[in-house]
C-alpha cells in the first residue's frame, strides 16, 4: 500500500458500520514482531498479531480462534 499502513487500513475498517464491515475478523500478519508492536496493532483493531515467519499450523490456529469470538 503506497500510501497507507496496514495500521491505517484497519482504523478504516473499525470506522465503517457493523452492517458495512467494520466488525471484520483481521489479524495482523507481519515482520514487526516486538511487543510494542503487537500492542499497537492491537490497539489499531486487529484481534491478533502473528510475525513472520509464521508456521503454517500457527497461522490456522489463528484464523480459527477468531471465528471462536464471541459475536457482536
Amino acid at each position: 500500500m503506497p500510501e497507507h499502513d496496514g495500521y491505517h487500513l484497519i482504523q478504516s475498517v473499525r470506522a465503517l458500520p457493523t452492517d458495512r464491515g467494520g466488525a471484520t475478523p483481521a489479524i495482523a500478519l507481519t515482520a514487526f514482531a516486538r511487543l510494542e508492536d503487537r500492542t499497537r496493532a492491537m490497539l489499531a483493531g486487529f484481534q491478533n498479531h502473528v510475525p513472520k515467519p509464521v508456521e503454517p499450523g500457527e497461522l490456522i490456529a489463528a484464523i480459527i480462534s477468531l471465528d471462536r469470538r464471541p459475536r457482536v
